[in-house]
């Protein structure tokens, strides 16, 4: 089966795909980026590091209104069949992801609004400050950005805990329609 552009009803598309996958790496990069840059100490090489780090924010920020709008207009697959709750359990996921991925890169450009920085996407784009420089502000934007980025690794490992429980445990197809060339488990499983 060849991977196309758009989704079917037996497997997500190319461009779905890699809206999963690419945002899925780029977190995996900006996260440990936050963590180390914070603990630098004062000097270019940190405000070097925060630059960057806005900048990705920024492009997630713009990757996620891309792949909402994508998903807006995006067939989706037909997926396996499985009791109520973890339909319902696995939609809730998915719409804590969603708004995590919003959440996590606006309350970073509050952060920096309410810090009283400029922000500058790539050194390309000036973009305007959320808020006024505020001290309790950059507290609140600082500590949502924080707590955010915990509730996404909680939650990722969650959906990666389900994805492989489908494949080993159910073994059905869910984790094959988003994984290039993988076959579910067992010939027929799912529809």
């Amino acid at each position: 089966m060849g991977l196309g552009l758009r989704s079917t009803a037996i497997a997500w598309g190319g461009i779905t795909r890699v809206f999963h996958w690419g945002m899925l790496a780029v977190f995996a990069a900006i996260i440990p980026l936050g963590w180390y840059m914070t603990e630098l100490p004062p000097g270019v090489h940190k405000l070097r590091l925060y630059a960057l780090h806005k900048s990705i924010g920024l492009t997630l920020l713009g990757l996620a209104l891309l792949r909402l709008g994508w998903r807006a207009c995006e067939h989706r697959p037909v997926l396996p069949p499985m009791p109520p709750w973890q339909a319902r359990a696995a939609g809730t996921v998915h719409a804590v992801l969603y708004a995590l991925m919003f959440t996590i890169p606006l309350s970073g450009w509050l952060y920096n609004s309410a810090a009283g920085f400029p922000l500058r996407w790539f050194g390309l784009v000036n973009l305007p400050a959320l808020a006024a420089s505020n001290p309790a502000l950059k507290s609140l934007a600082h500590a949502i950005h924080h707590a955010a980025v915990w509730v996404l690794l909680a939650l990722v490992a969650l959906h990666a805990a389900a994805a492989l429980k489908h494949h080993f445990a159910d073994r059905d197809r869910t984790l094959a329609l988003m994984v290039p060339g993988l076959k579910a488990p067992r010939s027929g499983a799912g529809p």
